[in-house]
């Protein structure tokens, strides 16, 4: 069996700490993100050959924790990992989603054209990140990568909107 057929992520679930019917206007990011990963994606733990896996992403403590299991059902190593190194990116991106909802009802279309390609640049240094802090645990392709960081960047904004 080719190992590689199976280094993808068949089921995520974000585990999310806010009420029942709490509506977020990031859901459909979310959604998006997460159908992208489940549909197609690369993702392989250096300690596990019986992809694909089931992925459980959370905030807790002001961590993230990655929570893992193979097709066989066996939990693997839970990551968990400092959310401080993704701050600025965090809030630097929220802002260049703020200045493009913004901007669409006024602006010139390279203004949005700008304003989409700072916020492009920040999505791929935030999936650089991610890569990097797990490049010994997990072997994954940048545009999952990306995926993974829209859905930090969902469930720390989640996180702070709960705690206001």
């Amino acid at each position: 069996m080719d190992a590689t057929k199976n280094s993808h992520i068949s089921d995520l679930t974000l585990w999310e700490k806010r009420e029942a019917g709490a509506h977020l206007p990031l859901q459909g990011e979310q959604r998006a993100a997460r159908d992208d990963l489940v549909n197609n994606s690369h993702f392989q733990p250096h300690n596990d050959n019986n992809g694909p896996y089931a992925l459980q992403m959370s905030i807790e403590d002001g961590r993230l924790v990655l929570q893992m299991k193979n097709a066989q059902a066996q939990e693997l190593s839970t990551l968990v990992l400092s959310l401080k190194p993704y701050r600025r990116l965090i809030q630097d991106y929220f802002l260049m989603l703020q200045s493009y909802d913004q901007a669409r009802q006024h602006a010139t279309r390279e203004k949005l054209e700008a304003i989409d390609m700072a916020r492009r640049s920040l999505h791929n240094e935030g999936a650089e990140l991610l890569m990097g802090r797990l490049k010994d645990k997990i072997d994954m392709d940048f545009e999952t990568a990306r995926k993974l960081f829209t859905l930090i960047f969902v469930l720390h904004k989640t996180n702070i909107q709960l705690m206001k």
